[in-house]
């Protein structure tokens, strides 16, 4: 196969290639996609539906080569293992614009693989991985009802940026993660530095307008290298069979489908089920017992989802029975568990979470080392974890350690609360959430639930940080939609869009979309952000009614800290032969220090006596001589002409024999021994840093 090139520019002075036909051609779709030298390979295949598959078996994986920067990776074992957690997170986000985009009922197994091959350290990957995966499928024979274009939009000096480089993404105020086709977005995700939902929407705006060009490209490359669409098998369930369970359920659908509690709205809806399977299976013998369970499941959850959303469209009437804007009971508590630094406890109808923060030192912060960050220089002071057990939604299951998902609330909720944790504050800080139970955006109520527990720990946050997602549900062939405000989880389920935007009283932190149709337009989304951001002011005043600001002190079971700094040609008399001295600090005290190369020096202790006695340690290990001030110092060396007093740790000076009295001293020993103490003055420090000390002046100013 020749290989295809498309060449587009996405801004003045950036350029964008796609390529096809020269490696992975026996994939169903593959391309190279390249922005300056840095390139990644995107793959898709397909296989045949599993057995008793009901959904869409999409499979994306996007991986960074070490080697594609020219680098080793780290640790024992020179291969890379599993994935990073930024890995994982450009999975997300390649996965979520794609799903909407397959036909209904079509479940054969699809995978796409994205693989970064060259990293110029100038050029993200991720969006290129993002827009390859697109291409792919596009190219290939499945069902792809695309392409999408994908672009990040920064902000700096209040300029917006296309796919800006690393170094610009350090200044930039907005990371904005755009997919979508011409005219209609499809995923969102990102952070800012309290933006307004006019400079969000503007953003948006200029990354439709890439797309377009985006798409155009992949549309072209296909016409000259793409492969012919397959007619697919979609796994629909029968007509008589759908017909049949619609027929049973008529008349008490509507009931079980308002029923305000999710567990027995789960219980009358089984019910159902259950009796309709009862009443149908004779009419459909013909069919096994696996296919007809899997058919009826399919048809019923059909069912009542078009049930569920017309209630809701038609007659405002949402299944706990809140209005369209209606948040549900709110509650916040701070200070629940004893013993911990910080804790809270936020719930919002049933869902709920219980947030913990931790403060730590330096070496608590979280390394980590990927392919395209500088070596050694990676680490984060504020991070949150979240954890979504079994019981939060009354299930068993397989216990094991975080999934994409979990990997995925937690950033999008770091990311939102990060922004307000000062930069200079000394303390590494840990949040983790704990999902108590769950029905509908735990991740926002971790927002929530962590900016009370770090008030609650005396972390000097410059606000609180809500979240809140609404939800839409549309009218098919018609202009008709409905926004909701704080989805249940059944909303979310069976709804189109999970709107999610995290910010303070002055603008957005963090956001993040998903939706399960093909895209809608910007100005729908923009209004979603305004009734949003009323949410977030109702939210807000349930956390400050709480605690209205952080506690004036950090929390009495949080290690003390103290920061100083040194003369940096000191940290060799700090640390002392071997790390002798700073070894015996740690001993004696209890407590760590870290020291920078730049002379700054970071001490943490249990507490505030052995914080005290740790500080006093470290500033006689590193202070300097200063001329005309008295020290009580020990008698290191005897010689004729005088004695070696150390005055200071590791600092030595000489009390000549002239300087140890007012009167004649015939023998040094007359006045002091090795091993004694002895006061004595700084009277001169030569440019060679030679000391000249005398008793017989620190006698007479004490006199």
């Amino acid at each position: 196969m020749a290989e295809e090139k498309v060449l587009f520019q996405i801004a003045e002075g950036k350029s964008m290639e796609i390529s096809t036909g020269k490696v992975a051609n026996l994939a169903n779709g593959s391309c190279l996609v390249r922005q300056g030298d840095t390139i990644v390979l995107a793959a898709a295949c397909s296989g045949a539906a599993k057995p008793g598959t009901d959904f869409l078996a999409l499979q994306v994986d996007y991986r960074e080569k070490y080697a594609a920067a020219g680098r080793f990776p780290g640790g024992y074992i020179k291969r890379e293992g599993r994935p990073t957690e930024k890995e994982i997170l450009t999975c997300r986000v390649t996965d979520r614009p794609l799903r909407p985009l397959f036909p209904k009922g079509y479940f054969d197994e699809v995978q796409v693989q994205c693989v970064l091959l060259s990293y110029d350290g100038v050029n993200e990957p991720d969006v290129l991985a993002m827009l390859g995966a697109s291409c792919a499928l596009t190219l290939s024979d499945m069902p792809f009802q695309g392409p999408i274009g994908a672009v990040r939009i920064g902000q700096i000096d209040g300029k917006f940026v296309a796919n800006p480089t690393v170094e610009e993404m350090k200044r930039s105020t907005l990371d904005l993660i755009y997919a979508g086709l011409p005219d209609k977005v499809i995923m969102i995700e990102g952070e800012a530095q309290e933006c307004s939902e006019q400079e969000l929407g503007d953003a948006m705006r200029l990354a439709n307008e890439i797309v377009k060009i985006q798409c155009a490209a992949q549309n072209e490359l296909a016409s000259k290298g793409g492969k012919a669409k397959k007619t697919p098998t979609l796994h629909l369930v029968p007509e008589a069979l759908q017909k049949g369970l619609e027929d049973f359920c008529a008349g008490q659908i509507e009931a079980v489908c308002t029923i305000p509690g999710k567990q027995d709205r789960q219980e009358a809806q089984e019910a159902l089920l259950t009796a309709a399977r009862e009443a149908l299976r004779g009419q459909f013998a013909d069919m096994s017992d696996e296919d007809f369970a899997l058919e009826t499941m399919k048809g019923f959850d059909d069912y009542v989802r078009t049930v569920t959303r017309s209630v809701i469209l038609n007659k405002h009437y949402r299944p706990d029975g809140r209005a369209v804007t209606q948040l549900r009971p709110l509650s916040a508590e701070v200070g629940v568990l004893p013993v911990v630094h910080g804790s809270a406890l936020f719930s919002r109808g049933e869902t709920q979470a219980m947030v913990i923060a931790t403060l730590g030192n330096e070496k608590d912060a979280q390394e980590y080392d990927d392919a395209t960050s500088e070596p050694g220089s990676s680490t984060k002071r504020f991070y949150l974890h979240y954890n979504f057990p079994n019981f939060s939604v009354g299930e068993v299951g397989r216990i094991s350690g975080p999934g994409r998902r979990e990997i995925g609330h937690g950033d999008l909720a770091e990311r939102s609360v990060e922004k307000v944790v000062p930069k200079d504050f000394p303390y590494v800080v840990r949040c983790v959430s704990e999902i108590m139970s769950s029905n509908g955006s735990t991740s926002m109520a971790s927002v929530c639930g962590a900016s009370l527990a770090l008030m609650d720990a005396g972390v000097p946050i410059k606000s609180p940080v809500v979240g809140i997602s609404c939800g839409l549900v549309t009218e098919e062939n018609s202009d008709r939609y409905l926004i909701l405000t704080d989805i249940l989880g059944a909303e979310d389920h069976f709804g189109d869009m999970d709107f999610k935007v995290c910010g303070t009283a002055d603008g957005i932190t963090g956001f993040q979309l998903d939706l399960k149709l093909p895209g809608i337009s910007i100005d729908l989304l923009c209004e979603a952000m305004v009734q949003n951001k009323e949410a977030r002011t109702q939210i807000m005043k349930v956390v400050t009614d709480c605690i209205a600001k952080p506690r004036e002190e950090i929390s009495e079971r949080a290690p003390r800290m103290a920061t100083m700094r040194i003369n940096p040609e000191k940290i060799g008399a700090l640390i002392g032969p071997g790390g002798k001295n700073i070894r015996a600090i740690t001993d004696e005290t209890g407590a760590t220090i870290d020291v920078d190369d730049d002379g700054n020096v970071k001490i943490m202790a249990q507490d505030k006596a052995h914080l005290d006695m740790a500080v006093e340690r470290v500033q006689a290990s590193t202070a300097e001589a200063e001329v005309g001030k008295i020290y009580r110092g020990k008698v290191v060396t005897i010689r004729e002409f005088g004695a070696f007093v150390e005055i200071l740790p590791g600092l030595d000076g000489l009390l000549h024999i002239s300087e140890m009295a007012d009167y004649r001293v015939n023998k040094v020993t007359d006045i002091c021994n090795e091993g004694d103490f002895v006061t004595v003055k700084v009277i001169d420090i030569d440019q060679s840093g030679k000391i000249r000390l005398s008793r017989k002046a620190a006698l007479k100013e004490i006199e």
